[in-house]
């Protein structure tokens, strides 16, 4: 009889708050919400994006039919100088056709691609609902970002027939004494040309991979803790 004032004392001091927080990403509303939020968006920015390019970055809209694109390389869009859009020769918009992964990899493996992304899509979630805990919000960032380029881009497969790409990174800047990128004919500093997809798919993993070293570092400094108070 005496412990139930001490029980709830523990109930208003926080207690169920600290292990909800602490308990898996999968039973927590807040987490879900955070993770679908951040792939809405995400998605939702890249479609657009892609959407307004081929709208306006050619002179003239750009319609592209799934069956005259799909396992076709050579696909011809219109002749464009492309679009300026920020000084110092920084971004250039200029339309591509991607028919392989990011920065061109593995041209012409459309099924693979498609096959990868959903298992790629169906791990990530599972890793977020049973391996995070409800309070990891850089994970969960970092884990909605990685969907939501992949996604993106996979919608691209699944409706173009290829990946839309436009935004070209340091146009015009030359690698020195006249390298070349073993892959690529030019020697522009970035020769690749890219989307919000891949923006948010490369940006996601480097979150993620800060987020694994400071959980490691933290749990590092725990057990260093632990061991220093009980030698």
């Amino acid at each position: 009889m005496s412990e139930a004032p001490h029980q709830n004392t523990d109930a208003g001091s926080g207690a169920p708050e600290a292990s909800v927080g602490h308990g898996i990403a999968g039973r927590s509303l807040a987490a879900w919400a955070l993770l679908l939020t951040v792939v809405a968006i995400g998605l939702v920015g890249d479609l657009i994006s892609k959407s307004w390019a081929f709208k306006n970055v050619a002179g003239k809209p750009v319609t592209l039919v799934y069956e005259e694109v799909v396992g076709n390389p050579r696909y011809p869009l219109p002749f464009h100088e492309g679009v300026r859009a920020l000084p110092a020769d920084l971004l250039d918009f200029r339309l591509v056709l991607n028919h392989g992964a990011v920065f061109g990899v593995g041209q012409n493996r459309q099924r693979i691609f498609i096959g990868f992304t959903i298992i790629a899509a169906m791990v990530a979630v599972g890793f977020f609902a049973r391996w995070t805990k409800a309070n990891a919000r850089l994970a969960h960032i970092a884990i909605g970002m990685i969907l939501a380029g992949g996604l993106g881009n996979l919608y691209d497969r699944l409706t173009v027939g290829a990946v839309r790409d436009f935004l070209h990174m340091l146009p015009r800047w030359d690698l020195p004494w006249g390298w070349k990128w073993w892959n690529n004919p030019t020697n522009e500093v970035f020769p690749w040309i890219f989307n919000v997809a891949d923006v948010l798919l490369l940006a996601g993993m480097a979150l993620f991979m800060i987020y694994a070293y400071r959980r490691d570092h933290h749990e590092d400094s725990a057990t260093n803790r632990g061991v220093d108070s009980t030698g």
